[in-house]
């Protein structure tokens, strides 16, 4: 019998489970935020499309080990417990409420310590597009579970993150962003600002506060402030990249805006502007011809991020054609994000390469394998994690 894409998704997932220590469990789980947070979704999609409940408690499971590893302080550090500074049951209560570490090797570097940018990669900290990444997840979970609880986590990791990695320059210039900050989140340990990370925010954001209108319990939570903030950091930003990550990400979000403007949000001109953005920069990626490069010369789970969000383009066709009226003023639009469509075949591509036993011998694939698996099940099954 011929392997499936939702057999193959399956099979990385269960392999998964074991490596990291999820399943079984080990006394100290290999945790990684980004990777966990694609991971929690592909849970959620292989129960959405199996009714199979184990696969829903994998995801409690992993949400649970997560907080209790990247919520906590790193066991070479002098501090303990939550990174939140609560007690330990009010930790257990709000365990985003000092944002998440990332999971890197190495300790973060201290205030007194000298910048090293090929070191800075691999220690630790807080990076503000990861835990945006867990923010959906901890929604993907409360949508499909009915419990509460995860989304008030991800709206409480909201708050906590977007109070600290903002800040106003001293010159009362427009408001910025740190792309990296200390576990404490009291130090920044990259200055500069993610090119993406405040549309990212900002959807993210927008799609949190419109999940809690699904929960009475929720109505006192609010993240207007938050999201007229991004509004402002925002403005006079250009998304344009040809980083395959990048575009997979504006694809994402492409698709996350859409969403929101059928449940009623006025985002149609933020739609066309990553439309248009996107656009030329897909253009000058494929015209770079690294899709063609053997295997130790390219990154798997860059290309995948890529792959996933052309998964999302036909449905964004499938969305306008349903409701002209929200998106199109004059089927303009619907012309440009057909104009994708080239591409479709590229996404398909790279999943077909990295399926491929010979290419994941590689030092490419391997010194990145969590990730990279757990990505090429996501672009195998993108459903979940493309729904808000």
């Amino acid at each position: 019998m011929q392997k499936t894409d939702l057999d193959s998704v399956k099979e990385i997932m269960h392999d998964f489970a074991s490596a990291t220590g999820l399943e079984p469990v080990r006394s100290n789980p290999r945790r990684y935020l980004w990777t966990d947070a694609f991971a929690v979704c592909n849970y959620l999609e292989i129960f959405r499309q199996t009714d199979d409940k184990t696969y829903l408690n994998l995801a409690f499971q992993l949400v649970n080990q997560v907080h209790h590893t990247l919520g906590k302080h790193r066991e070479d550090d002098t501090r303990y417990g939550w990174i939140s500074g609560l007690s330990e049951g009010e930790g257990e209560l709000h365990p985003t409420r000092g944002g998440l570490r990332i999971g890197k090797l190495l300790p973060e570097r201290r205030p007194d310590e000298r910048f090293d940018e090929r070191l800075e990669w691999d220690q630790d900290g807080q990076y503000y597009h990861y835990l945006t990444k867990w923010m959906h997840a901890l929604n993907r979970v409360s949508q499909v579970s009915g419990n509460p609880s995860y989304l008030r986590w991800a709206i409480e990791l909201a708050q906590t993150v977007h109070e600290r990695f903002t800040y106003a320059p001293s010159s009362n210039g427009q408001k910025r962003m740190h792309w990296k900050m200390s576990i404490g989140l009291t130090y920044p340990l990259v200055f500069a600002m993610g090119q993406h990370d405040p549309l990212d925010g900002f959807i993210t954001y927008s799609e949190l506060q419109a999940a809690a209108k699904n929960f009475e319990q929720l109505s006192g939570f609010d993240l207007s402030a938050e999201i007229n903030n991004m509004v402002d950091i925002c403005k006079g930003q250009n998304i344009v990249t040809n980083d395959s990550l990048g575009l997979g990400g504006l694809l994402y979000d492409a698709s996350r805006t859409a969403q929101l403007i059928m449940r009623g949000l006025p985002y149609r001109n933020l739609f066309e502007t990553i439309v248009d953005s996107s656009l030329p920069g897909l253009d000058s990626f494929m015209a770079g011809n690294s899709l063609n490069l053997p295997a130790e010369y390219r990154l798997a789970f860059r290309e995948l991020g890529l792959s996933i969000g052309l998964k999302g383009v036909e449905k964004l066709i499938k969305w306008i054609n349903e409701k002209p009226k929200l998106f199109d003023r004059n089927n303009s639009l619907q012309q440009r994000v057909e104009s994708f469509l080239k591409y479709k075949s590229a996404g398909k591509a790279i999943d077909q390469f990295w399926m491929n036993d010979k290419n994941r011998k590689h030092r490419s694939w391997t010194d990145h394998q969590d990730i990279n698996m757990v990505m090429l099940a996501t672009s195998l099954a993108p459903d979940e994690f493309l729904r808000i």
